[in-house]
């Protein structure tokens, strides 16, 4: 166990991207995280831009999936006023990264040995190999 731990990489928290963190929420739709930039002795950092990421659910046949994203605004206001479009972005991109991933499960399909041949005797030719289906 301790030589699986030493080949792990070290988490080093970075401390010049360091933010405080505030949440808004309406208690209805969703949740915006305010990400205030900060030095690392804690004090304000006028350099960087203060972030604001929405925060939703999607409901899924698998049950629900928790969805993060970023919203392009200046200020509280701005953020609110964007969150609708920013999530629904968010969906959207989420429906195409599970479409691609149900298309590789798919076609991850691996064609059983011998191929699937003509019907030559038997009405089977070519199967062989029982007929089972391989996972790669």
């Amino acid at each position: 166990m301790a030589e699986r731990d030493a080949r792990l990489p070290e988490p080093t928290m970075d401390p010049a991207e360091l933010y405080r963190e505030e949440i808004i929420t309406d208690r209805k739709v969703g949740t915006i995280r305010i990400l205030h930039p900060v030095k690392s002795d804690g004090s304000a950092d006028a350099a960087r831009d203060t972030v604001y990421v929405g925060e939703a659910q999607m409901y899924t046949t698998m049950g629900t999936l928790p969805l993060s994203f970023e919203i392009e605004a200046k200020s509280l206001n701005e953020a609110v006023a964007g969150y609708a479009p920013a999530a629904k972005e968010a969906v959207e991109r989420t429906v195409r990264e599970l479409e691609e991933y149900r298309r590789q499960a798919a076609s991850s399909i691996v064609i059983p040995r011998g191929g699937a041949g003509g019907m030559g005797p038997g009405g089977m030719g070519g199967l062989g190999g029982g007929g089972k289906i391989q996972m790669p």
